[in-house]
């Protein structure tokens, strides 16, 4: 099962998203763990040893904390990505599952 880390700025933008990624998964038989959190609470999700994360993704409105994340996620083989900004408008889950498959197949 892999676990995709969705962050915002409170958590609650991108529930729905995280609904439509779910969606897509469930679609192509994929078991995906995938979940918002809000800036704040990443970092207690990012050191929990026992569900570890195997992809993050900004979204869009956090994206100037991108270089912060690349610090926490340094030594820590957890890709990092900011959401396309048309996409999570477009609460296009499909694609934003894509890109999360792309980051973790690298």
């Amino acid at each position: 099962m892999k676990r995709i880390m969705l962050v915002c700025s409170a958590g609650m933008s991108t529930s729905l998203l995280v609904t439509k990624m779910e969606k897509a998964a469930e679609a192509r038989g994929m078991e995906a763990d995938i979940f918002a959190v809000s800036a704040s609470e990443a970092d207690a999700k990012l050191n929990d040893a026992e569900n570890p994360v195997d992809v993050l993704l900004l979204g869009p409105q956090v994206r100037f904390m991108k270089a912060q994340f690349d610090e926490k996620l340094a030594g820590k083989n957890i890709p990092l990505e900011v959401i396309d900004m048309k996409d999570y408008g477009m609460m296009n889950g499909e694609s934003v599952l894509d890109t999360a498959i792309t980051l973790m197949d690298q």
